[in-house]
Formats: C-alpha cells, structure tokens, sequence
C-alpha cells in the first residue's frame, strides 16, 4: 500500500468478521476498543451525538472535525449522527441494537440510565447482546457515578507514587496508559464474552472499571511482600523502582539493556570485561543480586559509558544479552526493523489526503484482521445506515434534521 492508495473496503478477513458493534463510546478508552473489534472484522457502527466525538478536536486537524488524535484510534468503523434526546433518533438506535451483537459506551452508569441505554434497556430490546462499558469505578460501589479519567487513574492506582520513588518525582507517565490499557482490556472481555454467548446463547455485561483494572495490572510486580498478606510490608519492585534503572548512556548515545537470570549476568559481566563481578556473592545469584541492584547496576553502567552505542550493543549481541536502541518517537517511521515488517502503512483518505496508521500488531494465522475503512468523517453513513434499517426519506429527513453529515 503506497501513499496514493485508499483503503480497499474489502470483506473483512478477522475472527470477528460478521459481529455487528454499536459504538457509543468517546474519548480514547472506548475508540480503543471498538477500533480492536474492527481491526479483527467487526462491523463497527460509531454512533456520535450531532457534535460528535469531542476527539475530533484534539490536535492537529486539516479540516473540521477531523483532529490527529481521533484519526488515530477510529479506523475501521462507520460514523451515523443522531441526536439521541429526540425520539425518532432514539428509535433509530433501538433498531441498530436489535440486529447487533455487541453494543459498547463511554458513559457513567447514571448517565447510562437517564439516556435510556442501560444494560436492562438495551437487553430487553437484544437478550443476546453483550453490553460493554468501562466506568472509573465499580458500578456496585460507593463511586459508581464519579467521573474519572487517565490523570486521575493514574494517581488513585500507584502509578505516580512510582515515579517518586524512582525519580524522586511524582509525575505522570507521558502516556495515556489506562485509557489505553481499559480499552485493550475492554476488547478483550467483549471478545470473551461473545465466545460465551457463542457457546450458551447468553448475552450479558461486561464491565471493565478502570481503578480497580489499573490496581491489579500495576500490583502484578509491585504486590511485593504485600503478597504475603504482611499489613507491615513494603510494596514495590525494588529493582523497578531503583533509581539507576535508566537507559545506559555511552559515549555517543544511549543503550537499553536487561539481564535477569543468573546466567545472564555472567554473560553480561564477561562481556562488559568484569567477569569477577558475577563471582561476588552479592551478585552470583537472583536473591542476593535483589538486594543490591543500585551497585551492580552502578558496575554496568561505568563500563557501558566506556564505549560508544555500537561498540556496546556488537558485545551485547554476541552476548545474547537482550538490548536496543533508545528510539526518539519521530525515528519510529524510519526504524529500519519496522520498515522490513511493514508496520506502517500509508493510504489516501477522501477528505484528508495522505495518512499513515500502523498495522495490526495481532497475528493470526487462519482469521488475520485487516484495515478496510479509514476513519469517517462525522457522520458520513448516516444516510446510508438508515436505508438499510427500512427508513424512508421522511423518516430520514425527521431524524436527521438537526444533525450534520447526514
């Protein structure tokens, strides 16, 4: 696919392909999701309010609602505009629910509610559907209706406290991890839920709140000796959180490199030219080598500095010692591996011009998923959606009247 090709609107190709997906989601948790179901062959129907997906503001944009961060993250889909507080709109939605598979959103349960499109609702309307949202919190807690997003996440789940005790500072990451990571969770349990549904019949919720998802991905190292159930424990990694647990800086750049095992460590050493290090006793085996990791990581460091990036990684490399480059994000297009595998791909949109996504990083070796539609303009298959839920022009016209993109 070169820069002058549009995105082929082929059959889909993935383990998904023939689902059906209401999308009522915003903002970057759910996009995430839903563009995973049309990656995998989904039908993706991204229903936008006559505004629609705030996103669509955010960044860089040529033109209206057309801003860099949604581009990202809403391919594979078809965007319809209804104005869901009429009820010639409402009714429009119920019969997309009615013929779908899998109905998805963005709201707080409150909000879920007064609209009409809690789970009680939508199920009534689609006993088999399987109803996906991903609140802050747990909806049958004291918090069900706090709103939450990535920032906040963040610091309720331990992730800033980290970065003080790494870096001395509490801070962010520069990342939207939550929100991305609920969105990959949010996929994933939609997809289980269906092999559910696929096996009884059944339809249900699936929910995914964000705190409770967030505490339980960051404790998978950093239970520590809470593990053991001690109230008097430390929590935390050591090793993680050590402040010499940083790229390697050489004489002309940087390198990454990670040493776990014991004969690992040896490898490395010898390679480094330090093989009595490995011989220490606080050093020769993992449980003494915890205890020391800001002075071992010290020794690494002082001889790393001694030779340029590529002096360093050829002795890494025939030292099978895992390492790499540190990548700036504006040298990601150019990575000479990524170009080889053909991660990014670049097409024509009709109202952008030239773009460039990246490929599906899932492989599948029977039901790989495919890039069939670019990111749709607010409301570019409205029309068309409705003709074929049997709307005629009058009704077409009555539910679209105060929308655009229609």
């Amino acid at each position: 696919m070169n820069a002058a090709d549009p995105l082929g609107m082929d059959e889909p190709t993935g383990p998904l392909s023939g689902i059906k997906v209401v999308d009522l989601t915003i903002n970057v948790l759910g996009p995430v999701a839903t563009q995973i179901l049309g990656d995998m062959g989904a039908d993706v129907i991204k229903v936008e309010s006559p505004e629609g997906d705030q996103n669509r503001q955010t960044g860089v944009r040529q033109h209206a609602n057309m801003g860099a961060l949604y581009l990202s993250m809403n391919r594979n889909k078809r965007s319809i505009a209804l104005d869901l507080k009429k009820p010639e709109a409402k009714e429009a939605l119920m019969r997309l629910v009615d013929g779908a598979d899998v109905f998805v959103h963005s709201m707080r349960p409150q909000a879920a509610e007064r609209l009409g499109v809690a789970y009680a609702d939508i199920a009534q309307c689609n006993p088999r559907i399987v109803y996906g949202c991903a609140p802050g919190y747990r909806s049958d807690g004291p918090w069900r209706n706090r709103p939450a997003f990535d920032d906040v996440i963040q610091g309720e789940s331990g992730i800033v406290d980290m970065n003080r005790q790494a870096l001395g500072e509490q801070r962010y990451l520069p990342t939207i991890i939550a929100d991305k990571l609920c969105g990959h969770l949010l996929a994933s349990a939609i997809g289980m839920a269906l092999f559910h549904r696929e096996r009884t019949g059944e339809g249900q919720e699936v929910q995914v709140p964000m705190f409770e998802n967030m505490v339980a991905f960051n404790l998978i190292e950093h239970m520590w000796m809470g593990s053991f159930d001690d109230s008097k424990g430390e929590f935390g990694y050591v090793r993680l959180l050590n402040e010499y647990r940083r790229p390697y800086a050489t004489l002309d750049g940087h390198v990454c490199l990670m040493a776990s095992s014991d004969d690992q460590w040896k490898r490395l050493l010898a390679a480094l030219g330090r093989p009595e290090v490995a011989k220490d006793e606080r050093y020769a085996q993992l449980e003494q080598r915890s205890r020391h990791f800001a002075e071992l990581y010290s020794i690494v460091a002082s001889e790393v500095a001694k030779r340029t990036t590529a002096q360093a990684r050829e002795l890494l490399d025939r030292a099978d010692i895992p390492n790499g480059p540190v990548n700036r994000l504006t040298d990601l297009p150019n990575d000479p591996y990524l170009a080889e595998t053909g991660f990014f791909k670049h097409f024509m949109h009709p109202t952008e011009g030239p773009m460039m996504t990246t490929s599906i990083p899932v492989q599948f070796s029977r039901t790989p998923g495919n890039l069939r539609r670019p990111p749709p303009n607010l409301g570019e298959h409205t029309r068309s959606i409705l003709e074929k839920l049997g709307y005629g022009e009058k009704d077409i016209a009555a539910i679209t009247a105060s929308t655009r993109g229609a």
